[in-house]
């Protein structure tokens, strides 16, 4: 199936200062340019390249339109300005914790330290538990990704040392294959998620 991004893309989901939706076609270049950022793929064995960046928005966009859920586009209000990506998604590879479902994010640089990811964050989390009515809801980063893990702690998020794991689909001996394993699980009596 080949992927057409929309003009205008579909909003998922709004909180008070941002939009998760679909992806634009005008998103490649700023998503190719937060790929490419050393400082955002610090925590990732390498940066991409412009057609990889692409490859991974198309798979994004193709995700959402097969389930209605995934890796959203995340856009400001205040100027309908690309800033990332937030959302969850099956963990696509093998592991004892898995079948899983994940939440991840990636923000440019220039975004950081705002507050957006753990806002983004807790809005796919939200939908999550309530819309997709998952029961749990993990996140994986290396042990050195101080960043994420702040976000995590402020999301509620629980560590499991027992679920540390080798990540394999980071090449054996790097030094970014080790990562550590948290859990959060769905909020008992509420029936939407965070609300």
């Amino acid at each position: 199936m080949d992927v057409v991004f929309a003009e205008h893309p579909k909003i998922y989901l709004e909180t008070e200062r941002l939009l998760l939706r679909g992806w634009a076609a005008d998103d490649l270049e700023l998503f190719a340019t937060l790929n490419a950022d050393p400082r955002v793929m610090e925590h990732f064995p390498e940066t991409l390249r412009r057609d990889k960046s692409d490859e991974y928005a198309e798979n994004f966009q193709r995700a959402i339109d097969s389930n209605g859920f995934g890796y959203f586009a995340i856009a400001r209000k205040l100027d309908a300005q690309f800033i990332g990506y937030v959302g969850i998604s099956k963990v696509i590879f093998d592991a004892e914790f898995t079948p899983a479902m994940e939440i991840a994010w990636r923000l440019g640089f220039d975004f950081w330290g705002k507050g957006l990811a753990t806002e983004a964050a807790k809005a796919s989390l939200d939908f999550g538990f309530s819309e997709l009515e998952l029961e749990e809801i993990l996140f994986f980063t290396t042990p050195e990704n101080a960043r994420s893990i702040a976000v995590m702690k402020r999301l509620g998020f629980t560590r499991d040392v027992d679920g540390d794991f080798d990540h394999p689909r980071v090449p054996v001996g790097h030094r970014l294959r080790p990562h550590i394993l948290h859990r959060l699980q769905k909020p008992r009596g509420t029936s939407r998620g965070f609300e």
